[in-house]
């Protein structure tokens, strides 16, 4: 049992290290209040995996990989650390340092709004920065250009746990829907996803391989759409500014969890299916191709 408590939050003082999640979405999303502290002249540091991965989209940041071992010794420098969780990615932070700011009221609590704005919000009411700003300032390094292969669709098929996953059959058929209709589809899938993935090529879909979380971002930033499960390759598409279709399997998770940046349609399964039971149990039978195709469609009109 979690005997550990959020500290009540405050303005953060001196030097400050903000430890991102290991999840690339919680690491998006948290670069929020990285953003807002550092345009309000706050000395931040960061330290992460997937952020250290993106350090080439945040060139304003310093951006260091995760502390193996001494973790005491690696943040005493610092006077206020950030954590989104109180034991992710570092179980021990709140016991080797003084002044441990954890988000765990702000992801669970009863706030409005997507997690993006949460943190935002946050920014405001809890640290008392003024004016904050959603963006969280990634930018794409200069030699590449947005959307240059206005016909590829990235599509994500995959996500962090099984219960977010829609039908492998039904991404299946809607790459060869898409096909049929001119466009590139192509599979993003990450090596160990692969082996569920393993007749992909039978139905000849591309699903190309990247050395780092570095070169999938280049790959979607040049990509014209995205279309996934409620995931962190998500909430990366949608910061990029790629027109993007989510897909989520109940509407209350949509509202917290939905990417928050550019042109993004939240696809759901039908609602008349009763109980938060039946309908996490049978989301992905009710959420047809045609819906995400309809969604497709009215996206593409969307973007002009």
């Amino acid at each position: 049992m979690n005997t550990h408590t959020s500290p009540a939050p405050r303005a953060p003082v001196g030097r400050v290290a903000f430890v991102a999640s290991n999840a690339i979405g919680d690491t998006l999303v948290s670069m929020v209040i990285v953003r807002n502290l550092i345009d309000h002249g706050f000395d931040v540091t960061v330290y992460g995996t997937p952020a250290h991965a993106l350090r080439q989209w945040f060139p304003s940041v310093a951006i260091f990989p995760l502390p193996q071992e001494n973790i005491g010794a690696a943040f005493a420098p610092y006077d206020t650390l950030f954590q989104m969780q109180w034991n992710q990615p570092l179980v021990d932070l709140v016991d080797v340092h003084p002044h441990v700011l954890t988000l765990h009221d702000v992801e669970f609590g009863d706030r409005p709004g997507c997690m993006a704005q949460r943190f935002a919000d946050f920014c405001r009411d809890d640290l008392a920065l003024t004016a904050p700003v959603l963006d969280n300032g990634i930018t794409a390094p200069a030699s590449l250009q947005h959307r240059r292969n206005a016909k590829r669709v990235m599509i994500h098929p995959e996500a962090s746990t099984e219960d977010k996953r829609w039908f492998s059959h039904r991404f299946v058929r809607l790459a060869q829907r898409l096909r049929k209709r001119g466009y590139d589809v192509q599979f993003v899938i990450a090596p160990h996803e692969r082996e569920r993935w393993r007749d992909l090529e039978k139905f000849d879909i591309p699903a190309p391989h990247f050395a780092n979380l570095h070169e999938l971002a280049c790959w979607v930033y040049e990509s014209g759409w995205f279309i996934g499960n409620d995931s962190g390759i998500g909430h990366l598409a949608s910061n990029l500014g790629i027109p993007s279709i989510s897909l989520f399997r109940r509407r209350r998770v949509a509202e917290r969890w939905r990417p928050a940046w550019g042109l993004v349609d939240v696809v759901l399964p039908w609602q008349w299916v009763p109980t938060a039971y039946l309908k996490e149990r049978f989301w992905r039978h009710t959420l047809t191709c045609n819906r995400v195709l309809t969604a497709f469609a009215r996206l593409t009109r969307q973007a002009g």
